[in-house]
Formats: C-alpha cells, structure tokens, sequence
C-alpha cells in the first residue's frame, strides 16, 4: 500500500469532523480523566501508567498503586521497589515507579501538592510528555484540546487531516487545522473511529463513511 504526501484542503477537513460527529460517540457526561480517574493525581498517575500498555494491565497497576497510595504526599513515602512490584503488569515498572516518585516530589515542591493545569506545567514534571498532557487537559480539565494517541495519529495521517511525522507534530497540525468546534470532541471521534472502522492492519474502507475523502484510500 502507498503512502499519501498530501494534506486534505479545509473544506474537505470541516466535512470529515462533520461526518465524524455524526457517526461516532463523542464525550459523555460521566467521562472521567484516565482509565476512569477523576481526581488530577490519580488521572495523572494512571496516564503515566498506561505508556506502551494495555489498558486492563494499565488498571490492574494503577489499581494496586492505589491502594498503597493516592496522594503526592503519600507516594513519597513509598520505597521505589514497592511501587515497581505494585505496578508491574503494565511493564516498564522500574521507570515508571521512578518518574512517578520524581513527578510527586516536584508537585510539592513546585505546586504545593496540586497538578498543574497547563500544557507547559503538566510537561515540565518529570515523566510527563504531550500526549499525556494533552490527555490530562482534555479529560480531567475539560479543555478543546485533541489528544494524540496511536489511533488519533494514524487515523489524522492517513485520512490527510495531517501529514505529519510524530504524534506532537500531529498534535499541533489537529490544533490548527481542525475546526473550533471539534476541538473538545475530536479526541473521541477519532479514537472510536480508529478503533471501530480505520483499524492498523485491515482498515474498513468499502464501508467507510469517510472513504470518498480519504488521501490513503485514493492513493491506492
């Protein structure tokens, strides 16, 4: 299959995020911040978590983290051995037990314990990059912002909504090109698109609401 080198004109990307909210499941009102967290420290924590794991793993960890502890403060008081062990399922435990102790010890000391609610306050921890600050911005703060994942960042390149080589690139092409009003909701069609229809390996183009504007469909 070949690749596209294009970008689709701004028309064409209005009637993709029209077509999108009319077929896929925006925000609903009981969405919480990741894996179902509402409180910003535990969202922040489960999304550190969820890096490079699946999301039952991802909650098997956050949910043994948790009982141990909840709190910057409490955290702290953790042995880095004890949180590896305890997050373990969702792998890489060892970093991230490491980059969770030095992103609560920098909560107290630069924030008095609280998450900060910007993009630059949320990058600045340690352990926390764009796609993980986006997602705490659009979850947990309720903010237009798309947040790129793996499915957001292979359905935006290959429909031509972006063309872009990395996901904060990607990021930032969804930030300028995508119309004002899908902002707070196209993290939600894109991912359940991506899931649902644009799949990695064996995309549902015959049947695809958006096959007619697709830059990959066409080239090949």
């Amino acid at each position: 299959m070949k690749a596209h080198s294009e970008r689709l004109p701004s028309a064409e990307v209005q009637d993709c995020f029209r077509r999108l909210r009319a077929h896929m499941p925006g925000r609903v009102e009981r969405a919480k911040g990741p894996k179902g967290e509402a409180d910003p420290f535990r969202a922040l924590v489960a999304c550190m978590l969820s890096a490079q794991s699946r999301d039952a793993n991802t909650r098997l960890a956050a949910d043994a983290l948790f009982r141990l502890a909840d709190t910057p403060q409490a955290t702290l008081a953790l042995d880095e051995a004890v949180i590896a062990r305890a997050i373990r399922p969702c792998g890489l435990y060892n970093a991230k037990a490491r980059n969770i102790l030095r992103m609560a010890a920098a909560l107290l000391d630069r924030h008095g314990g609280a998450v900060p609610t910007t993009r630059d306050g949320l990058t600045a921890l340690p352990g926390v990059g764009r796609k993980c600050a986006d997602i705490m911005l659009s979850f947990v703060y309720d903010r237009p912002v798309i947040a790129v994942d793996t499915h957001v960042f292979r359905v935006a390149n290959r429909l031509g909504l972006t063309r872009a080589p990395t996901a904060d690139c990607t990021a930032d092409e969804l930030a300028a090109r995508a119309p004002r009003w899908a902002l707070r909701d196209g993290h939600f069609w894109l991912i359940q698109f991506g899931k649902a229809v644009c799949h990695a390996r064996a995309p549902e183009c015959p049947t695809c609401f958006l096959a007619d504007l697709c830059l990959w469909r066409r080239a090949n």
